[in-house]
This record gives C-alpha cells, sequence and structure tokens, in this order.
C-alpha cells in the first residue's frame, strides 16, 4: 500500500524540495523535534528569517515532513519504495539519499510513535459523587476539613460492556486543581499542536 498525500501536503512539501539537502538536513532535525516537543516557534522565526519566508511556511514545511515519514511508516515502506515515493514529489536523488537515511535511522522511534497516539484507553462514561463532614467530635481539636468521594465509570474501547469503577476521595482544594487541571487538559486537546497531530496518524 502506498501513501495518500493531499494536495496541501504535497505543497508544503514543494517548499523543501527547492531547498538545498542541508537546508533538508536541518528540517529534519526540526520534524523530529516537533514530534517530541511539539512545534518550536522560535527556531521558525529563525529559519524563516534565514531563508526569508514566513514563519507559517517552515512550520507547514517541517509538519509537511513529518506527516511524510509517518505515512511511509506507517505503509512500511522499504527502501526503494521509498525512494520512489519520495522522488515522485518532486525531491532531487541527492534529497531523496538524505530522507532515505533518516527514514531507516528513525524508522523504529517513527513506528513507536504511531503505537503511541493508537492507544486505546479507557473512556469517561460516567460519575457519582458523595460529600462527605464530621459535623461534630468532642475528641477533635482542630475543623474538620469535608471530603468529596468520587466514583468513577470507566468503558473498555475494545469491549464496550466492561465497566471499570475508580474510587477518588479528596478534599475540596484538591477538587478545584484537579478541575482546573481539567480544563487545561481540554483546552490543549483544541490546539493547533494537537489537531494536526491528529491529522497525521488519522
Amino acid at each position: 500500500m502506498l501513501p495518500n498525500f493531499t494536495i496541501n501536503h504535497k505543497q508544503h512539501l514543494q517548499f523543501l524540495s527547492e531547498q538545498s539537502a542541508q537546508v533538508l538536513q536541518d528540517f529534519c532535525k526540526l520534524a523530529f523535534d516537533y514530534l517530541q516537543k511539539g512545534p518550536n516557534f522560535k527556531l521558525y522565526s529563525a529559519a524563516a528569517q534565514k531563508l526569508q519566508v514566513e514563519p507559517q511556511v517552515i512550520r507547514n514545511s517541517v509538519e509537511g515532513l513529518l506527516n511524510l515519514l509517518l505515512e511511509c511508516c506507517k505503509c512500511k515502506l522499504e527502501k526503494n519504495i521509498f525512494q520512489e515515493v519520495v522522488i515522485g514529489l518532486g525531491f532531487s536523488e541527492e534529497q531523496e539519499n538524505v530522507l532515505n537515511k533518516l527514514y531507516m535511522i528513525k524508522k523504529q522511534e517513527l513506528s513507536n510513535a504511531l503505537l503511541n497516539f493508537g492507544i486505546k484507553l479507557p473512556q469517561y462514561h460516567d460519575m457519582e459523587w458523595r460529600f462527605e463532614v464530621q459535623i461534630a467530635s468532642r475528641s477533635l481539636l482542630r475543623q474538620v476539613i469535608p471530603l468529596v468521594t468520587l466514583d468513577f465509570s470507566l468503558k473498555n474501547t475494545s469491549n464496550c460492556d466492561e465497566i471499570k469503577h475508580v474510587l477518588l476521595q479528596t478534599d475540596p482544594n484538591n477538587l478545584l486543581h484537579l478541575a482546573q487541571e481539567l480544563e487545561t487538559a481540554v483546552h490543549e486537546g483544541h490546539s493547533r499542536y494537537i489537531r494536526s497531530i491528529a491529522r497525521i496518524v488519522d
């Protein structure tokens, strides 16, 4: 099976095909930095200034290169087929040589990334909670901190009939902190970086 590239993806790769092999090597480093840590806008701005283009062009090219490598890894392309695909996208033989070496060296890392993106985690199904507080006690000389007991029901994605219960007990301050962390995670889930990674692995 051969990878299928969109028109936008090919346009992002076209900029790379117009660069020297040395510049392409620098983009390879940026692509794997993106895979491990996310986009680095500071480096993109520096590269954009050096190449006299907009930073968005650099980012699109980095994402396009990463997409190319992941798609080829997903299709389990061997060296000779990878060569044909890359040449077909407009890269020179020298550039193809750079990409082929990178692909062969980093193949395992790319495979691991694809596996991590495809992990099936339990999904939230339902939640019950109970507010617990000790009203009075002669033995306690300090103020009693109320507790909130939460019962999370999680569904197994591979078996919808299997439901796992996870009990959590916390005080209101920690509960507020958890809620804030969840809101932050939801916000990050809608970020451009997460959406671009999702497009790559779909």
